[in-house]
């Protein structure tokens, strides 16, 4: 059976973690319509890494893991989002995709001064979750509980925050504190999501589940659960073709994702002219 490899079983039980935090929180980006933001962040991670990689190699601190730099790149681009959301004079899409840009360049700049060829990180960048040891499995576990913990508290005001920024200032909660949180929680699942399908992939999976669970329920809560089954299955499937075809399981999920969600988009739109017509 395939369940006897432990590096399946593992892996599979990572999906399991990951696709929780990501089908919640995914919903609150999409509803949100920050996927841009998402996006940036998780791009800026590989700035974070490239440092860790180098401190790693240069001073001998093997303690070190790609994923407490991308911890701490993706936490700090994310406030820096915030602030430019609330303060910045300028365009928020502009400066956001230089700040997209300048996470990428810091990360190559490092890799290309870090002594050898790093393996390592190509595995974050397009993910390897068939490599998932058991300090991975605890460091997602413990970052996935705190974002559920989180998400679960400050559902509600998530809520208001998504549909209605004035109605949170009204309830008496701060807006923009509410906004960081959210930005913060989206960086934590994006570093979750990193270890599944890699950092260039990643918000295919934060993304594509709440987006095809959007075209089939029109309560939010609703769309939360189908969001977090659709993240599992899309990761689950995705891991064992991967692990049958030989292909590269990152990869194969956002593929699988994708193609799933081109053709619930296909579809809704046919129904739709086809009750267009019969209006007509």
């Amino acid at each position: 059976m395939l369940t006897d490899n432990p590096f399946l079983v593992m892996a599979l039980i990572a999906a399991l973690f990951s696709s929780v935090t990501s089908g919640i929180v995914g919903s609150y980006v999409v509803v949100k319509r920050i996927v841009f933001i998402a996006g940036s962040i998780s791009h800026s991670v590989l700035g974070g890494m490239g440092v860790v990689l180098f401190l790693k190699s240069s001073c001998g601190w093997s303690w070190l893991h790609p994923l407490y730099g991308a911890l701490v790149a993706a936490i700090a681009s994310s406030l820096l989002m915030g602030w430019i959301h609330f303060k910045a004079q300028e365009r928020e899409d502009t400066v956001i995709a230089a700040l997209w840009a300048a996470g990428m360049a810091i990360g190559v700049i490092f890799v290309s001064l870090t002594p050898g060829y790093t393996v390592e990180l190509t595995h974050f960048l397009f993910g390897n979750i068939l490599w998932v040891s058991t300090s991975d499995l605890w460091l997602l576990a413990f970052l996935g509980i705190g974002v559920l913990l989180v998400s679960v508290i400050f559902h509600r005001r998530f809520t208001t925050l998504c549909f209605d920024e004035e109605q949170v200032s009204l309830q008496g909660f701060s807006r923009k504190r509410l906004y960081l949180l959210l930005l913060c929680l989206t960086a934590l699942s994006l570093v979750l999501l990193i270890q599944i399908v890699g950092a260039l992939l990643v918000i295919a999976l934060l993304a594509i589940p709440p987006a095809i669970a959007g075209m089939l329920s029109h309560r939010f809560h609703h769309l939360i659960i189908l969001a977090v089954l659709l993240s599992a299955l899309f990761s689950l499937l995705g891991i064992f073709a991967a692990y049958q075809l030989n292909w590269p399981p990152g990869a194969t999920i956002a593929a699988l994702s994708s193609l799933v969600y081109l053709a619930s988009f296909s579809l809704r739109n046919k129904q739709r002219r086809i009750r267009e017509e019969k209006n007509d």
